[in-house]
């Protein structure tokens, strides 16, 4: 214990020449000052390079999911209807057949995009999809609104063992959705 209080002292003793603390002085040895002289008081040579990660870690603002649906009309009256999105930008072909719509909930977009069916009509959508939306909203007048325009949740409301509440619930083509609200 003792060697470790003098470790201490030692550590934050001050530099007899310049005042700074001396780790602060191994820290900034081999920075150049102005006068050409490094921080520690000794010649520096080049500044070491920085190190990039290899590779270059991505760097996000925002994340816009795209859902691929079977019915665009039938999404979009669950989404807007039922869960509450605001319908934004919309996407037609040339023969004026509606293609993708871009809807929005606070300051987060969802993307729906009719199948053009090139891999069957039976394939399957949803699955293995789950998408955790954060709210500040009651999630117990969620579920309510919900479940009054008829659909059914498939949890909750429930209090989360580490704090919060939620409900999922699944879109037309099996899309599954968790909304939380933080404690």
């Amino acid at each position: 214990m003792a060697a470790r209080k003098s470790q201490a002292r030692k550590r934050t003793a001050r530099s007899a020449r310049s005042g700074v603390p001396k780790t602060i002085a191994r820290k900034n040895a081999g920075v150049k000052s102005a006068g050409g002289r490094s921080a520690g008081g000794k010649s520096a040579g080049r500044a070491p390079e920085r190190r990039q990660r290899t590779p270059e870690t991505l760097r996000l603002r925002a994340i816009q999911p795209t859902f691929t649906v079977g019915d665009i009309e039938r999404s979009i009256r669950f989404y807007s209807d039922v869960l509450g999105f605001v319908v934004g930008e919309r996407w037609t072909s040339d023969a004026g057949a509606l293609m993708g719509v871009r809807l929005k909930a606070g300051t987060c977009e969802l993307g729906l995009a009719q199948d053009d069916w090139a891999k069957g009509r039976d394939r399957a959508k949803g699955v293995g999809v789950r998408l955790w939306c954060t709210t500040v909203q009651d999630i117990d007048v969620l579920a309510a609104r919900i479940k009054a325009a008829g659909t059914r949740l498939t949890e909750g409301p429930t209090d989360l063992p580490w704090g919060g509440r939620s409900l999922s619930v699944d879109d037309p083509d099996g899309f599954h959705l968790t909304l939380y609200k933080e404690k």
